[in-house]
């Protein structure tokens, strides 16, 4: 009798933090769901949570036919960080410990907004600069 060694293996999940979890922690959710397809479990959440999700953000995913409408600012959660195999914090505003037996790191992102670019411009170059570590972190994740 041979044994399915595929459904053995448990999916990899993932916690994207920021301070608000209303932008970049949304916009990493959002594009790593879309790319992995079910094979990464994907969690957000925030520090600091906010009231509501960034409009642009969701806008910005919204052209690349990813829709968090539904979703919304979420705290960070001692029952997710358990549940995680890698703790990814974006930005260098939101402020959080690494967690024992997850990878942790800090991306800091692009911030356009410092070069003078605002509004859904600036979101794009954010979502895109995410989206890249995105593609990074799923292929090691997954090691696809």
């Amino acid at each position: 009798m041979t044994q399915d060694t595929t459904s053995a293996a448990k999916t990899p999940a993932v916690l994207f933090v920021c301070s608000k979890n209303g932008g970049k922690s949304q916009l990493a959710a959002g594009l790593m769901n879309q790319l992995a397809g079910g094979a990464v479990t994907v969690y957000s959440g925030g520090t600091k949570p906010g009231k509501s999700l960034n409009p642009q953000a969701v806008d910005s995913l919204a052209e690349l036919g990813i829709d968090i409408a539904g979703e919304h600012p979420k705290p960070v959660t001692g029952e997710v960080l358990d549940a995680v195999d890698a703790v990814i914090v974006l930005g260098t505003e939101a402020k959080l410990e690494p967690h024992e037996g997850a990878r942790f790191e800090v991306w800091e992102t692009d911030e356009p907004s410092e070069r003078g670019i605002e509004g859904v411009e600036r979101m794009r170059l954010v979502r895109d600069d995410i989206r890249a570590r995105v593609q990074k972190l799923y292929a090691e994740l997954t090691g696809n």
